[in-house]
């Protein structure tokens, strides 16, 4: 059966932005981000006759992308992590963009089990329900629930743990 390339095409360049940042969210790091859509849309290509007729290849699609995420996480190279000290940054002037509250949350994130962020990914940000999200993970409905109960509890835990910004103040004069 020859491929739509196509209609391949169609539907990856109107779903590549989309697929991008689930994938950050799981992995946390653009590049790797990047490397997971690759290999979830090699994939998809090569299952694109199928995937094509199917109700929801948008299901199909986050799926694989999740698992890839998951089987490259098993590899070790992954397991090692090299991290810098950042500088820290100048104190916003007035307020926060919200930048380091999403940078924060990002970091908390990435702390999670593989499982626990892929359910909060899912649940809260691809907004699947949670009998979907049990489909996707392919577990029971009550693991899912627990599952985003402790990685939520474990977010707060770790929120109130993070100390508050201490805006500096400069007087002239």
């Amino acid at each position: 059966m020859p491929v739509d390339v196509e209609g391949y095409r169609d539907y990856v360049g109107a779903r590549l932005e989309p697929l991008r940042r689930t994938a950050y969210l799981l992995c946390g790091d653009w590049h790797t981000a990047d490397d997971l859509v690759s290999m979830a849309l090699v994939k998809l290509l090569r299952h694109w006759p199928r995937v094509s007729a199917m109700d929801s290849p948008d299901a199909y699609v986050r799926r694989t992308l999740l698992r890839v995420w998951l089987d490259e996480r098993r590899r070790p190279w992954r397991r090692e992590a090299a991290w810098a000290e950042v500088p820290e940054g100048p104190a916003a002037a007035g307020g926060t963009d919200g930048a380091a509250d999403r940078l924060t949350i990002l970091a908390l994130l990435a702390e999670l089990p593989p499982r626990r962020r892929a359910v909060l990914v899912l649940r809260y940000f691809c907004d699947l329900s949670v009998e979907e999200t049990a489909r996707e993970l392919g577990c029971t409905v009550g693991t899912v629930k627990s599952q985003s109960a402790r990685a939520i509890e474990a977010l707060r835990g770790r929120l109130v743990d993070v100390p508050t910004r201490i805006e500096e103040v400069r007087t002239d004069g």
